[in-house]
């Protein structure tokens, strides 16, 4: 099930891909400022190329200065050089936004999709056991008769949901049908299984949470599919697998009538407003409160801090400011973690240390504002 530093993570991919955007973004601006001061080959008049190399460059500083200094325009004299620079900033501001609402959009349809995935994985046993039952050359009787493989090939809801993903393992019948051959039906604890006589609700349930555990999300072509075919495999694993264990725990063959599908999230909404105020507060602070951060990075220059502990400062004090009723205890522990899980050896203990005196800062000039006992203490 999803949890709030799953989230987190979320949120830290798409900053993170934002901000290589705009820098891919800025260099084409540099591009299309060049590509202004070209030699005109179709002009009939003869093209003066020292000139436009001096204009070229004007206008890249131009450019560059005004872009360091947060401005959005130039005013020069050379109305050449400000046709191009000001061009320039139009684009990388059209760009910028559509790249922002893309990845805003993203973040949410991609949080979403893990549900997807959980599905699509329960559906591919029940597809395993339609294999099983074709196979003549072998009795899969067992596997069939297991109480959690039943439950979930006739569970409705399950049904339901994969016809609303198009049934996913349709388009790839002879690729799960190899998978049923090589992997499935070449495991130790498949085949053990098959001989068993009468095996117990504990064997079934066992070779159940094999067949997720090792056999799917092990070291297994299957999981190298999963792994190629979904972006964010690594992480949403952990989360798709946590929903299956709890779907096979929560089924009892003796007293439940049904399997039952687990949510994602028990308060989606709530968890969707926090992605999304958490990224539009993360874009904001990387502007607004950069020099805090250059303050207190022991005279590093912000831009030259690694990427991913400068989103993390900025998504740390984006949730410090945004979220009220998130201890600054828990939000620096969180941030720590993060760094400590995705970015550069000393990463933890630098930003633990940043961020202690960032909070401090940031609760004295008052831009911290926590209500209830135990918000604002981060000792």
């Amino acid at each position: 099930m999803l949890n709030r530093r799953s989230l987190r993570i979320k949120v830290m991919q798409s900053l993170f891909a934002l901000q290589q955007c705009k820098e891919a973004t800025y260099e084409l601006c540099i591009e299309q400022i060049s590509d202004a001061f070209l030699p005109d080959l179709n002009s009939m008049e003869v093209q003066d190329k020292a000139l436009l190399g001096q204009q070229k460059k004007h206008a890249i500083k131009a450019f560059e200065k005004a872009f360091a200094a947060g401005e959005t325009s130039v005013d020069e004299e050379d109305p050449k050089i400000k046709k191009a620079v000001n061009s320039a900033f139009q684009y990388y501001k059209t760009q910028v936004k559509k790249d922002t609402d893309f990845f805003r959009k993203n973040l949410v349809s991609e949080v979403e999709r893990i549900y997807d995935h959980y599905i699509a994985t329960l559906t591919l046993v029940t597809v395993f056991a339609d294999l099983a039952e074709a196979d003549k050359k072998a009795s899969h009787k067992n596997f069939l008769n297991n109480s959690w493989i039943k439950a979930l090939r006739t569970s409705e809801q399950l049904k339901k949901e994969s016809l609303r993903l198009g049934k996913p393992w349709q388009n790839k019948a002879d690729q799960v049908r190899q998978w049923f051959k090589d992997v499935v039906r070449q495991d130790n604890e498949y085949l053990a299984n098959l001989d068993r006589k009468n095996p117990s609700a504990d064997d079934q349930k066992k070779l159940v949470n094999h067949l997720f555990k090792k056999v799917i999300f092990g070291k297994t072509i299957i999981n190298d599919f999963f792994e190629e075919d979904v972006l964010r495999w690594a992480e949403d694993q952990d989360i798709v697998k946590a929903l299956v264990e709890k779907t096979i725990k929560s089924y009892d063959p003796e007293t439940s009538k049904e399997l039952t599908l687990h949510t994602l999230s028990l308060n989606w909404e709530e968890d969707k407003d926090f992605i999304e105020v958490l990224y539009d507060s993360g874009i904001e602070v990387s502007a607004k409160y950069k020099d805090l951060i250059a303050n207190n990075t022991r005279n590093w220059e912000v831009d030259r801090l690694p990427l991913t502990d400068r989103i993390i400062l900025e998504m740390a004090i984006a949730e410090l400011i945004s979220f009220p009723n998130i201890p600054v205890k828990v939000t620096i522990n969180e941030y720590i973690e993060l760094a400590k899980n995705y970015s550069t050896p000393k990463s933890r203990q630098f930003v633990n240390g940043i961020l202690d005196v960032m909070a401090k800062e940031l609760v004295d000039s008052g831009a911290i504002r926590k209500s209830g006992r135990g918000l604002i203490d981060n000792k």
